[in-house]
């Protein structure tokens, strides 16, 4: 009588598969939390252009409120007129060469909850026939405003707009 031998089939993995399998779901893991990391910067950069996005378009809306002279000296010669940072706005170019930390709001209130935060403004007389050309300070109806919003010293968003004098001042 001849004898057969049967070979019986394996129950579980052997070590080099248990090896390859680690490996796999490793660098998967790896890969996964390298995305969440990205993501989560790539989401706080977002936020802070948000942020200083929308603290330029407060100094936009602060401006277009104001007038373009003083009222009660409209021979004052542009510039602020008081402390450093102006303090007392009561025209436009009072906001000439000024620096907000903490930032102001549209209606020139500070934010005091955006500690870290900076605007700059600038301000340009430009010729009317040539918007690129600069002119005189206070030599023309149309300023070029410039905001700059910083974050904690480091520049974040710059913009820039013109301001026309109305024909009612």
């Amino acid at each position: 009588m001849t004898r057969t031998t049967r070979r019986r089939g394996r129950g579980g993995f052997t070590l080099i598969e248990a090896a390859i399998a680690t490996a796999l779901l490793g660098t998967g893991v790896t890969a996964l939390m390298l995305a969440v990391q990205s993501g989560t910067s790539v989401n706080g950069a977002g936020r802070k252009m948000t942020q200083a996005v929308f603290l330029a378009q407060e100094i936009r809306e602060w401006t277009l409120r104001l007038p373009f002279v003083d009222p009660q000296t409209p021979n004052n010669p542009p510039g602020p007129d008081g402390t450093s940072p102006q303090t007392f706005v009561d025209d436009l170019n009072d906001l000439m060469n000024v620096t907000y930390s903490p930032p102001r709001d549209a209606y020139g209130s500070a934010i005091t909850d955006m500690s870290g935060w900076s605007q700059t403004i600038t301000m340009t007389w430009r010729d009317p026939d040539n918007l690129s050309a600069a002119v005189a300070n206070g030599a023309s109806d149309i300023v070029r405003v410039e905001v700059s919003v910083s974050f904690k010293g480091q520049p974040v968003h710059t913009s820039a707009f013109l301001a026309v004098r109305r024909s009612t001042e």
